[in-house]
């Protein structure tokens, strides 16, 4: 099992370099046909899937350092791609919310990443890609939960 998790880190550790270069984001953004600065992207997919999120939790689940997140958010809003609210959980955060305008983008940015990961896995039997899917997900679920333990 040792050498199993070890094969494991590298094959993480590697999807995360690959995941980290801007070259993947770039691509994406321009197979996407939009126009968003790749940092931002990754913020805006974020409030659209788990939003309305406060600047310190969405710092928290991007890694990102909150003053940073907080300037990137007053972008996104700037260009009406999110909007303000009072957080369901504490009325006096103001948390981010999608817009209309948002979504739309998102769905672009959905559609040009679901292209590419076909095209990624068009070698692949569907059963693997079900027990990849499945197994990820379990693992991330597991990685999420100990995170939530610190």
């Amino acid at each position: 099992m040792k050498k199993d998790i070890r094969e494991l880190r590298g094959a993480l550790l590697d999807l995360t370099g690959v995941l980290n270069r801007p070259q993947p984001d770039s691509a994406l953004i321009e197979a996407a046909g939009v126009d968003l600065d790749r940092a931002l992207f990754p913020l805006l997919a974020r409030i659209e899937r788990q939003g309305p999120l406060g600047i310190v939790e969405l710092a928290e689940l991007a890694g990102r350092d909150y003053t940073t997140v907080s300037r990137q958010v007053s972008k996104l809003e700037s260009l009406g791609l999110v909007a303000r609210c009072p957080s369901p959980q504490d009325g006096r955060v103001r948390a981010a919310i999608i817009t209309d305008k948002g979504k739309i983008m998102t769905d672009a940015l959905d559609a040009a990443r679901q292209k590419i990961i076909e095209n990624l896995l068009s070698g692949w039997k569907p059963e693997e890609v079900r027990e990849l899917s499945h197994l990820l997900r379990r693992f991330a679920d597991d990685a999420l939960a100990w995170v939530g333990t610190l």
